[in-house]
């Protein structure tokens, strides 16, 4: 009987891409690492709040005074700032310098470099970012809306909500945890881009054209492996205030620093020179400049007046709709949509309920949809404080909408958690690598 050629055999199914799986070893110490780093700077972060409500409220006029306070010389370059203007535009160029090196790593050898990978979590934080607009746009149609503010509630503070997680949910499985560091990733791309694009005017083309040859004169010496922080960190200054004096908003200079670090490893090399300089900087970004600015952003006068008019304007409506309603469906939905139609198989030890879970932390905007207030109503300090008011609000109902549902799941995570951690023969590797597929 004659064989069957090739032709004749029944094809082999496509194996299906496992979502929220078991996250490769390299990849699941450098998400670790990040993730305690961060984890620290968002329980930082809720303590430097609490103290700016605190300090606003208890003693209004001497927040308003030192936040109000200018210092710095006002030539060559316009640097006489505001202690406030100081942190966003100054501590914030630190955070997005990190955010720019984890994109660049995302990109070149993380969850982002692979397209089939990275369709999950961008469509989650497109999905996250264009809901809560169109939410807060329509919140603001009619008469006393400003539609201005339509990017405040777009944006995940991925340091909250690792410090609400450090909180409640300690014992989470690091695919859970990872996937809310990419989405926070892309949205933070997401974010930078809509400032760089909406909120900047009166653009200085000298300064700026001085700033880009700063940034080639930062690639090229970084490219021809020139060592050295006394070289590096005036360089970053001269680029950060060129930036800042042309009218582009300067925390784009860092992220465009941070862009343009190499994160691949050369052969011989442990770390690549953008792991290394990450690992160095994120804790002065998430241990100082992210508190520090939340210290002199965060002090919004609460009262029973002010809950209302968050609850009852159309403004501070729209915000808390984004954040709560918008990012949550926003995440969840383009999570499901993207998996559906990339044949995303989920993690059977998890369930959609988790996914959902984890969405209503991706509405605890803080750090940059503070900022994105400040920006969107410069000459309307009401205004922008009562924007203040609703993302706080927001994040704070997110905050405990996440615990509820993660409460519920404590038992399930905490075996999962042990399992995944168990290193029976102490070899610093976690048994279940060593497990044959």
């Amino acid at each position: 009987m004659a064989r069957p050629s090739a032709s004749d055999q029944p094809p082999v199914p496509a194996q299906r891409r496992v979502f929220l799986g078991l996250l490769p070893l390299p990849e699941r110490r450098i998400i670790l690492d990040a993730l305690r780093t961060e984890t620290v700077g968002g329980v930082l972060l809720l303590v430097a709040a609490i103290a700016a409500l605190v300090w606003a409220n208890v003693w209004p006029g001497s927040y308003e005074e030192v936040t109000e306070y200018t210092l710095g010389p006002s030539k060559p370059l316009h640097l006489d700032l505001t202690v406030e203007e100081w942190a966003a535009d100054g501590l914030l160029a630190v955070f997005f310098f990190v955010a720019g090196i984890e994109l660049k790593r995302e990109f070149t050898a993380g969850e982002l470099r692979s397209p089939s990978a990275a369709a999950l979590p961008v469509a989650a934080a497109v999905s996250g970012v264009v809901l809560p607009a169109v939410l807060f746009t329509a919140a603001n149609l009619g008469p006393g809306g400003h539609a201005d503010g339509w990017a405040i509630p777009t944006a995940t503070d991925i340091a909250f909500a690792l410090g609400v997680l450090a909180v409640v949910g300690s014992q989470l499985p690091s695919a859970l945890r990872a996937f809310l560091l990419t989405l926070a990733v892309v949205d933070d791309l997401i974010a930078i881009l809509i400032i760089a694009v909406f909120y900047t005017s009166g653009i200085k083309f000298w300064a700026l054209g001085l700033s880009l040859a700063g940034l080639v004169l930062f690639w090229f010496l970084h490219r021809r492996d020139v060592h050295g922080w006394y070289l590096y960190v005036p360089l970053a200054l001269v680029i950060w205030a060129l930036m800042h004096e042309s009218g582009v908003h300067a925390t784009v200079a860092g992220v465009a620093m941070g862009l343009l670090l190499r994160c691949h490893t050369r052969p011989g090399e442990e770390h690549s020179p953008g792991e290394h300089i990450e690992h160095q900087v994120r804790p002065l970004s998430a241990g100082f400049a992210v508190p520090l600015f939340a210290l002199f952003a965060a002090g919004v006068t609460i009262s029973g007046k002010a809950l209302g008019e968050v609850f009852s304007q159309a403004t501070p409506l729209g915000v808390v709709l984004g954040l709560v309603v918008g990012k949550t469906v926003g995440v969840f939905g383009g999570t499901w949509l993207a998996a559906r139609y990339t044949r995303a198989e989920l993690n059977p030890q998890l369930g959609w309920g988790d996914v959902f879970a984890l969405s209503t932390l991706a509405g605890i905007g803080f750090t940059v949809s503070l900022l994105i207030s400040e920006l969107a109503f410069p000459d309307d300090h009401l205004l922008a404080e009562k924007s203040k008011a609703a993302v706080l609000t927001a994040s704070v109902l997110c905050a405990v909408f996440a615990t509820v549902l993660l409460k519920l799941r404590t038992r399930h995570y905490r075996l999962l958690y042990e399992e995944e951690n168990a290193d029976s023969d102490q070899d610093g590797i976690p048994d279940v690598y060593g497990r044959p597929n």
